[in-house]
């Protein structure tokens, strides 16, 4: 999307929660470092979803008309969730089909497929929990835990019918790796 010239670009008024949110942070929320009130209004969700975008820099932004409004990511720059249907399916409602999967130290799962980055809504993690294998068996917590921790072996996400690799990242990392700014700035 292009920008148009002579509109100032926004910052701070609209952010994505780690659970595919979008959030409008009036100046109080930003004030207060509130997460600020959900978007529930389906047209204007539509809307920001059809026009959500990143620029070169990494940082990704819902084009209003003629302004850039840039968004605060706290997590990823897409969240996805499981459709029984579907799959996996991220907040803008268009499928992810997974080719590599990361998780941090904090258990959040981290799916790229497609040239797209999302981090699982975490109301779904316990389902695709039961998912994982470690070294082709399923995997419990404490197996779990000490992978997460260093512990040799291959961690994948059987699900679906599809096998995704999942390697480590540390939480710091996920933003740096994947080329996204949580906090766009001018």
């Amino acid at each position: 999307m292009a920008k148009w010239p002579n509109v100032p670009d926004c910052y701070g008024w609209l952010a994505l929660d780690a659970r595919g949110a979008w959030r409008m942070r009036d100046e109080r929320a930003q004030h207060l470092k509130l997460a600020g009130d959900k978007v529930v209004q389906p047209a204007l969700l539509g809307f920001i979803n059809r026009n959500y975008a990143a620029d070169a820099r990494g940082c990704w932004y819902f084009q209003n008309g003629p302004q850039r409004v840039f968004v605060n990511l706290e997590a990823a720059p897409f969240i996805a969730r499981t459709d029984p249907q579907q799959g996996l399916l991220l907040q803008t409602g268009e499928r992810l089909e997974p080719e590599r999967g990361f998780m941090t130290e904090a258990g959040e799962l981290v799916l790229e497929g497609g040239g797209t980055c999302a981090q699982l809504d975490d109301r779904d993690l316990a389902q695709l929990m039961a998912a994982l294998e470690l070294d082709g068996a399923p995997v419990g917590d404490d197996a779990l835990m000490a992978w997460l921790e260093g512990a040799p072996g291959e961690l994948a996400l059987c699900w679906q019918g599809t096998r995704t690799p999942v390697e480590r990242i540390a939480r710091v990392e996920v933003a740096g790796r994947f080329g996204f700014k949580r906090l766009p700035a001018a």
